[in-house]
């Protein structure tokens, strides 16, 4: 077991996802950047879906009450066992009694703790992560908190190699300046065309409204298309009746102030969604802090799915790797 001795600032137990619920208002919650969660699992030989901690911004003081073989993955946010520094991207062992901490953040803005065997907390849904809006999934559908106790699972398929380490070519770089790439629509067109061009050609600056909800960006007002509102959009021209919000999609609130809607935000609304952050690119965004600069980038879904499929190619690569 694990003992929580602080908690950071939001530590939540995360896994792949609730999937398969959104029809019916559930998102899907989930690790936010799914790369380094997936390769922290397959450092500790679980499978892709086990539980992790994601650490946001401050990470945790935890007491490990037994020996254990950990891996920490994703944004800089320093790790130490027993006040001495430790790599990140690699399997570590740590003994029973050893203090895991963290530095203040440098680079990034999440880190994925996976341990062998993953976190033993009940399925909701289908899976084990934390949905805070509802107060469902993970460790009593919260945050972690000072002396809580997390249970080591058994979801290793096979057995860690202390030691093991990802090629350096596949670790992500950060910095605070950012290109994430979107697929516009559904609702572009009811941007003006100067607005459509200014959206992709400024720096958007991250709000401190960014959550594992969405995230708000500052930058300049866009303008809609005037036409005659529809019955029950209200009359301020960023409304419609009703849409879908798939995660990732932009809105953008009486045209100031953009929101990428993310693992943990609502399914459906009545504001008009003018693209879609490609999912190889999600892993980026939730590595993105506040006050740190976006530029976004329109691409066409053929070059949306060669993303995709360069990261599945990574971790595939990764995987014969570490077998």
């Amino acid at each position: 077991m694990i003992k929580v001795i602080t908690p950071g600032l939001q530590t939540t137990i995360q896994d792949n996802g609730r999937i398969g619920y959104y029809e019916v208002g559930m998102p899907p919650s989930g690790a936010m950047d799914k790369f380094s969660y997936i390769v922290g699992n397959l450092l500790v030989g679980n499978n892709e879906n086990a539980a992790a901690l994601e650490i946001t911004y401050m990470g945790p003081t935890l007491e490990f009450q037994e020996d254990a073989i950990i891996a920490l993955t994703g944004g800089e946010i320093p790790p130490k066992i027993n006040g001495q520094s430790v790599p990140m991207w690699e399997a570590l062992a740590v003994k029973a009694g050893d203090q895991l901490s963290f530095d203040f953040v440098k680079n990034g803005a999440r880190v994925y703790l996976a341990v062998a065997g993953g976190f033993d907390v009940p399925l909701v849904m289908g899976s084990r992560s934390t949905y805070t809006l509802c107060g469902i999934g993970g460790l009593d559908g919260r945050q972690l908190q000072e002396n809580d106790i997390l249970k080591i699972g058994n979801e290793n398929i096979r057995p860690a190699k202390i030691g093991a380490r990802i090629d350096d070519s596949f670790i992500p770089q950060f910095s605070n300046q950012h290109e994430i790439r979107v697929v516009l629509g559904l609702c572009s067109y009811r941007l003006t065309e100067e607005s459509k061009e200014r959206f992709f050609s400024i720096d958007w600056i991250v709000s401190t409204e960014a959550n594992r909800v969405g995230y708000r960006f500052r930058g300049e007002r866009l303008n809609f298309v005037e036409r005659k509102q529809p019955f029950g959009a209200g009359s301020n021209p960023s409304n419609v009746v009703d849409l879908g919000y798939p995660i990732g999609s932009i809105q953008v609130p009486d045209g100031i102030e953009p929101i990428a809607l993310l693992n943990d935000a609502v399914t459906g609304g009545g504001y008009a969604t003018i693209g879609t952050i490609i999912s190889a690119d999600l892993n980026k965004l939730a590595q993105v802090k506040t006050n740190e600069s976006v530029r976004f980038v329109a691409v066409d879904i053929e070059e949306a799915l060669s993303a995709r499929k360069e990261i599945k190619d990574k971790i595939n690569q990764i995987k014969q790797q570490l077998c």
